[in-house]
């Protein structure tokens, strides 16, 4: 499929290639891609991780969670704090409650993790690029987070396949992330 070269018609066609996908190519394809970050270093190695709540179809992260917490680690999740994201520790889905933009969030009373602590990130994205790039849905938290110099683990940017694009428009404000893995791959972005 050719997609247009700017972000908002890019976000309008991959949100709806990815809203009419089954539920079952979305149990499938979610599993394909969370066991192919179990199998990473990075994720062994790790002692806190940063997975998120997935909307509209977004890729899956609850095999994560579950294998994540059975190793002992730590997993937190972002909740939006004004404009930014911060994040609070989750020890089972009772502790996440629906919050701003329709999102499971977790409960503010849990501990609070700093992002200097969060070792392995999980990035979602409307769509990525082969150098690290994403977009969004448009409010530009995790560009903001990315931005701040306090987060130093690694970014992991999570999406089905169809979603990695050989190139994105980009703004100056833009971060990239790490490291993409998607249901059929893991990809190093290159750094040009």
């Amino acid at each position: 499929m050719s997609l247009p070269f700017d972000k908002c018609s890019i976000r309008t066609a991959l949100i709806q290639q990815r809203t009419g996908l089954s539920r079952e190519d979305v149990a499938s394809l979610s599993r394909a891609a969370q066991d192919r970050v179990l199998g990473l270093d990075v994720y062994r190695a790790a002692g806190t991780l940063a997975l998120y709540s997935p909307i509209r179809n977004e890729i899956a992260t609850a095999g994560l969670f579950a294998a994540a917490l059975a190793a002992g680690k730590r997993v937190c999740y972002p909740a939006v704090c004004g404009d930014e994201l911060r994040f609070f520790q989750v020890s089972c889905d009772e502790d996440l409650c629906i919050g701003r933009f329709g999102i499971a969030e977790p409960d503010r009373q849990t501990a609070e993790v700093e992002l200097a602590h969060i070792e392995l990130l999980l990035v979602p994205g409307v769509a990525f690029d082969q150098r690290g790039f994403r977009v969004g849905y448009g409010q530009g938290f995790f560009d903001r987070l990315l931005a701040k110099g306090d987060f130093i683990g690694t970014g992991i940017g999570f999406c089905y396949d169809f979603q990695l694009l050989a190139q994105l428009p980009t703004e100056r404000h833009d971060q990239r992330v790490d490291l993409l893995v998607t249901d059929k791959r893991i990809f190093l972005p290159s750094r040009i």
